[in-house]
């Protein structure tokens, strides 16, 4: 377990920085779509490329405990700050410290927890997102490479990539998880491309295109863990932690909203009073206040059984279900609070109303998750 007085110092320094330096660059960020440099040398001077990473490849090596309480202070910013480190600590880089073989691991990770390679995880296709096991990007052998071709659709942090984890089917006659494999890709590799980034709903400055792989040779040494076929396992693994990661932003972002809505309550008058003193607003602050209380307290539960190695699969996704949406209604009663004024771009809360709604969409829909739950439950009732 991380020690708790270093934890304490890490959350306070991380705290400070995102309310006095992230926070007032939040509508700089929206207007330009784009964080500026500057930021990503800060944070990576800070370590957080690297939370996840173990010390020995140059990560801070935080256990889920410690890494829930530093996102959910980053998630008192704009998600898009979060955005450009969550793939170098998720989905790109947990598939390889998990499955990687430790040469794979010595080559890739120290760069990838240093922030000097941006990490993307290139899963979904344009046929392929919930049914992530239909995918059809192809790797065929071709003495001692691979040859990739197909495309990735919706890849966040693809524009500024230096490294991609890809899932590609290595068995045509397979045509389900087992004929997956993950391969470890340098961006720079001839026939990749990128198309043009995607325009979003919300999260301006964070960024997702396609990516596109017309033979593109890779190394046959670059399959993660040596052998076809695991892909698909691979990718199951690192959903855990992932699942967790985003359900703590989206605890930090609820108490964001929360402080927002607090704070225009007691300074917006009507009726020759303040409106918090109004009881349904008050009815609003306080269905806002328990849902992100209890979203924590199933975070903060679920990752501490996580670090003491228990099975929290069904659990991880409880957590991401409810958290994502309960997020989405904190923010549709900020705006309600707000009244006319939550419409308007002025306040912080219009934004962070479109920047939240991708929440129940990435790392499983909450109808996903609600299928990996209800599964769950049914083959526990059955003994299996």
């Amino acid at each position: 377990m991380t020690d708790r007085d270093t934890l304490a110092q890490l959350v306070d320094t991380v705290r400070r920085y995102v309310r006095e330096r992230l926070v007032p660059l939040e509508a700089e960020v929206a207007e330009a779509d784009s964080i500026p440099e500057q930021v990503r040398r800060e944070m990576a001077e800070m370590g957080l490329f690297g939370m996840s990473i173990p010390e020995t490849y140059g990560g801070l090596g935080l256990d889920m405990q410690a890494e829930v309480e530093i996102v959910r202070e980053l998630g008192w910013a704009s998600p898009a700050f979060r955005s450009l480190i969550g793939t170098n600590n998720g989905l790109g880089s947990q598939g390889l410290l998990i499955d990687g073989s430790e040469e794979q691991k010595r080559e890739w990770l120290p760069r990838i927890a240093s922030g000097e390679l941006i990490a993307s995880f290139c899963l979904t296709e344009p046929e392929a997102g919930s049914d992530a096991a239909s995918l059809k990007t192809r790797a065929v052998r071709d003495g001692e490479d691979y040859v990739l071709n197909g495309t990735k659709r919706f890849i966040t942090n693809a524009p500024t990539a230096g490294v991609f984890t890809v899932m590609a089917r290595t068995d045509p006659n397979n045509k389900g998880a087992g004929g997956i494999s993950a391969f470890i890709v340098d961006a720079r590799t001839p026939g990749i491309s990128l198309g043009r980034p995607n325009v979003k709903m919300g999260q301006k400055g964070a960024h997702i295109c396609d990516v596109i792989f017309e033979d593109a040779r890779v190394p046959a040494r670059n399959i993660i863990g040596g052998r076809e076929g695991q892909g698909f396992k691979t990718a199951m693994k690192v959903l855990d932690r992932g699942r967790l990661h985003i359900s703590a932003l989206c605890c930090g972002t609820a108490e964001r909203l929360i402080h927002e809505s607090v704070t225009f309550a007691l300074e917006r008058r009507q009726f020759g009073q303040p409106i918090g003193e109004f009881q349904l607003i008050q009815a609003m602050l306080a269905d806002s206040r328990t849902e992100a209380f209890a979203a924590l307290a199933m975070v903060r539960e679920t990752a501490r059984r996580f670090d003491g190695g228990e099975k929290i699969a069904t659990d991880a996704a409880c957590c991401k279900y409810f958290a994502s949406e309960m997020v989405g209604r904190v923010a549709d009663r900020a705006v309600q609070i707000h009244g006319g004024s939550g419409y308007i771009a002025d306040y912080p809360v219009e934004r962070f109303y479109r920047d939240v709604r991708i929440f129940r969409l990435y790392e499983g829909t909450s109808q996903i998750q609600q299928i990996v739950i209800g599964r769950a439950m049914l083959r526990e009732a059955r003994g299996g």
